[in-house]
């Protein structure tokens, strides 16, 4: 059962994967600019590997699916509803990597107004930590979730020089 919950949730995010790529390329064609390619391509590497990290853990520990499981998958979908919700508000725009065209404009719906980088702090978070309870991964959690932290610290800080000039227009 978590192979298949594990199976689920991987082609959910195979399909948002594909709806980036769209965006990417629109997105391109329009001339945008891509920031922090290498930190993009370490992120992704880093999600792959806790993912899988967390699947052959609970392979190696013999777990079973029961109420810390649930957990696990009833947090990774709350997570994963934030994602389309993320997706959906930031529309073309929205892609796992950074890109700024140059008439970016920033969302200003509630969550965005609220949280800043709802995307990380209320989709990839909770999701990670969701998945460790799903598969019962707790060294991957203890050991991956720091290791994509600082990865993800760098990511923001990227995302956040990239988009200095929006916040100045925002302001003024």
């Amino acid at each position: 059962m978590i192979t298949l919950c594990f199976a689920l949730i991987f082609i959910i995010r195979l399909y948002t994967l594909s709806v980036s790529k769209r965006n990417e390329q629109a997105l391109l064609a329009a001339g945008a600019a891509e920031h922090g390619a290498n930190t993009s391509q370490l992120l992704a590497t880093v999600h792959i590997a806790y993912y899988f990290s967390a699947l052959l853990e609970s392979y190696l520990r013999g777990a079973s699916f029961d109420g810390t499981s649930l957990f696990g998958l009833l947090l990774t979908g709350s997570a994963l509803a934030v994602l389309f919700y993320v997706i959906r508000a930031l529309g073309e725009i929205w892609t796992v990597k950074i890109y700024i065209h140059p008439q970016h404009q920033l969302k200003q719906s509630w969550l965005f107004r609220r949280v800043r980088h709802p995307n990380y702090f209320l989709n990839i978070i909770p999701e990670l930590i969701g998945i460790a309870f799903l598969c019962h991964a707790w060294t991957t959690l203890s050991f991956g979730l720091p290791l994509y932290g600082l990865v993800l610290a760098r990511r923001i800080k990227q995302e956040e020089h990239a988009m200095r000039h929006l916040r100045v227009q925002e302001t003024a």
